[in-house]
């Protein structure tokens, strides 16, 4: 683990000051922990060696500085502590809110390949960035620490017994060399952890987002015995880092025990025997423990620290800058447009899909992609809206390439409904006004049969949803969502399995509307599997594992 990531320094304001007070508190720190040393060292020397001064009278100097180093000392560990957990909820919300911008702002298929990783690294206490609280308020002040009180701890010991300064010189190497050989053993742990709660999170999350179909299935139960098993794979690897903390933390204690207790029988012998005072002999015992203390904190906060680095790397990783193309500027004609795709084809995770798809969406006509899951039908999508940069082939819009296009216009004159419509917390107005006012709502609704799930709606248009639509059937989403499309006047309806939870009433309507659109001139195109929909057609395009071949 680094000892500190510049990319915090960089990417984290609150850091900053953060780092420059943890510096000060450990001089701080090193200053008192000398001095009191130091004051109790002589006040028990002098107890000791001269019967006369054996009254608090005669120390009060002595023991006034010794109170004020205790207290600046707990001064200065309250006021870290306070600053640390305010500096630190800093830094996690910021980091958090960077790598949510920096999602969003990613291609649709860059973004489908790492939702799972960014929810464990976003939302997770244990494997998420929340972990990074304990690398900021104890690791890094420990690290501090470790940097200042040993040098100048050491430098005091050596002027007061050469001796035992030079047994502590060559024995404090031996914590960070077994810490590092232990970071060594744990780092495997901690990956296997962070790996095993990816993949709990992305089982839970597709489990939640496919429970009302599972339900309709009756098959809500079948996964249980998958979500078991991961739950057993992550308790296995958080007890098996808990196991290698525990061991690791006894191992350092009985190495700093044993420097200790070097130091500690040197200085018996030598006193034993005459050949040093009692003074420098309390000195060197006072402080040798406070030499190797701090790289035991090191060692202790690390595993606390270690889940919250690796979240950090992986947040890091999603706000690397990535390769974009630029924006095309080329202004859209006027329609109607006529969409061809040719030798289309886009990477997946086994080979290509589509690979090498071509089609030609005319405008007047119902086209409809079909196929098996997985060849690629939504990407094709995708790809005409300008969401995806195909990896070969192009697409053009009345013969100009859509990456070419300014794309916001080109999304203007399009009116797409995807496989799960954007529906917003809110009421039933603004979900089928999301994209604008629409001049009549009631005969919009009357195209899809909404008009219905209006009446039976408490409150009509007023109606509040939840995320999602939740709240309403996944019918009634379906045909809200429909509805908001068919009541623009976009010269292209791009819809994927528009009569997916439809009973056949609700699907004639959906394919009269898509009729009346396609007799205006405009251009629609669907993906479906329905018998209905690929009946009422002018060209069904079948896309499979490699090409589309248009029936």
């Amino acid at each position: 683990m680094k000892p500190f990531d510049p990319r915090l320094w960089r990417l984290s304001a609150p850091v900053r000051p953060y780092l420059v007070l943890t510096v000060v508190m450990g001089v701080v720190t090193a200053a008192t922990v000398i001095v009191m040393a130091l004051m109790i060292a002589t006040i028990l020397a002098g107890v000791v060696t001269d019967p006369a001064r054996r009254v608090p009278s005669v120390w009060i100097w002595e023991l006034s500085v010794l109170a004020g180093a205790v207290l600046v000392r707990a001064a200065a560990m309250w006021l870290h502590t306070r600053f640390a957990h305010r500096s630190s909820a800093a830094v996690i919300r910021d980091l958090k809110m960077d790598v949510l911008r920096a999602v969003a702002a990613m291609p649709p298929r860059d973004r489908a390949a790492v939702r799972d990783e960014t929810a464990t690294v976003v939302t997770h206490r244990n494997g998420g960035l929340d972990g990074l609280g304990p690398y900021l308020t104890g690791y890094l002040p420990a690290l501090a620490l470790a940097a200042i009180v040993p040098p100048a701890v050491l430098v005091v010991i050596a002027v007061h017994d050469i001796t035992s300064a030079l047994i502590i010189f060559f024995t404090l190497p031996i914590i960070p060399t077994f810490m590092i050989l232990i970071g060594l053993l744990t780092r495997g742990k901690s990956r296997a952890k962070l790996r095993s709660m990816s993949q709990l999170s992305a089982q839970l999350l597709d489990l939640i987002a496919g429970l009302p179909t599972l339900r309709s299935l009756a098959r809500e139960r079948g996964q249980t015995q998958r979500v078991r098993e991961l739950g057993e794979q992550h308790r296995h690897t958080t007890m098996a880092s808990l196991r290698i903390a525990f061991l690791s933390s006894m191992v350092l204690e009985m190495f700093a025990t044993l420097c200790v207790a070097l130091v500690a029988v040197s200085v018996g012998l030598r006193l034993v025997y005459g050949n040093m005072e009692l003074q420098p002999g309390l000195v060197a015992l006072i402080l040798a423990a406070e030499v190797y203390l701090p790289l035991r904190m090191v060692g202790a906060q690390f595993h606390a620290a270690e889940d919250g680095v690796s979240a950090a790397d992986r947040a890091f990783s999603l706000l690397a800058p990535r390769a974009t193309t630029r924006p095309g500027s080329r202004q859209l004609p006027s329609g109607p447009y006529t969409v061809v795709v040719a030798g289309l084809r886009m990477r997946a995770r086994e080979g290509f899909a589509p690979d090498g798809f071509s089609a030609e969406f005319r405008p007047g006509e119902i086209s409809v992609i079909t196929g098996p899951n997985g060849a690629g039908k939504t990407t094709a999508l995708h790809a005409v809206l300008g969401l995806v940069t195909p990896d070969g082939g192009a697409v053009t819009v009345s013969g100009f390439p859509v990456a070419d296009l300014d794309i916001q216009q080109w999304w203007d004159q399009v009116a797409w409904v995807p496989q799960k419509p954007v529906l917003i917390p809110g009421t039933v107005r603004e979900n089928l006004e999301l994209n604008g006012p629409i001049d009549d709502i009631a005969r919009a609704a009357e195209q899809t049969g909404f008009g219905e799930v209006l009446a039976e709606l408490p409150d009509g248009l007023e109606t509040r949803i939840g995320i999602g639509g939740t709240g309403l059937s996944l019918g009634q989403r379906q045909r809200l969502a429909l509805t908001r499309a068919f009541a623009s006047d976009a010269r292209v309806l791009i819809v994927d399995e528009p009569t997916a939870h439809l009973d056949d009433l609700s699907t004639d309507r959906i394919l009269d509307a898509m009729r009346a659109r396609a007799a205006t001139g405009a251009t629609v195109i669907a993906v479906a599997h329905h018998a209905r929909v690929l009946a009422a057609a002018d060209q069904v395009t079948t896309l499979g594992a490699s090409a589309g071949r248009l029936v």
